[in-house]
């Protein structure tokens, strides 16, 4: 079913919404819960969350790109699960050691000014995003975004490691170039 009889299922409050959602983009909402969670039961729980999360959200909003929405969604969940879990202690996978190498790179969300300024910030990662090749952007995005391991990017893009992690380097390094020149404070 394509996404516009979905969201239609959505608006008309048919329960059917849900399943085909589920039909359609489990796989892909388990996945974003798994790289960042690492762990099926709470991945599930997550992806279950983002359906009841999509459900009370259309109506009133229409997403345009409804795969990115129900992404976005789950995205935000399991990383909040895993805020959650993680608080007194600092944990060794893939979230925390991405969230590390991007610490240089963007400021910290420590006062109400900077959780305001994080839109204008998301609006210059675009920008930037947008003018590096098309390759890099992936790179960026599968790491940043889908939290995908360097092996499986490395194995995605048919490259070693090692290029995975330099490109991913020189493109954080141009990232904190770019937003100070933009006048974000880092």
């Amino acid at each position: 079913m394509d996404d516009e009889k979905i969201i239609e299922l959505y608006y008309a409050r048919s329960e059917t919404a849900i399943h085909e959602t589920a039909q359609k983009y489990g796989t892909y909402c388990t996945r974003i819960a798994m790289n960042i969670l690492e762990n099926k039961e709470d991945s599930d729980e997550c992806v279950s969350d983002a359906y009841l999360k999509t459900w009370n959200a259309i109506p009133p909003q229409r997403p345009v790109v409804f795969r990115s929405f129900l992404g976005r969604i789950t995205r935000n969940l399991s990383l909040n699960r895993y805020k959650e879990q993680h608080r007194q202690k600092r944990g060794g996978n893939e979230v925390h050691l991405l969230l590390s190498e991007l610490e240089g790179c963007l400021p910290s969300e420590s006062s109400v000014e900077s959780e305001y300024e994080m839109g204008s910030i998301a609006k210059h990662l675009d920008s930037f995003l947008y003018s590096i090749d098309t390759e890099q952007r992936i790179l960026f995005v599968r790491r940043y975004w889908y939290v995908d391991s360097i092996s499986s990017i490395a194995r995605r893009f048919d490259i070693s490691e090692s290029k995975v992690k330099s490109t991913l380097f020189r493109i954080r390094n141009r990232l904190r170039a770019y937003l100070e020149k933009e006048g974000v404070v880092i």
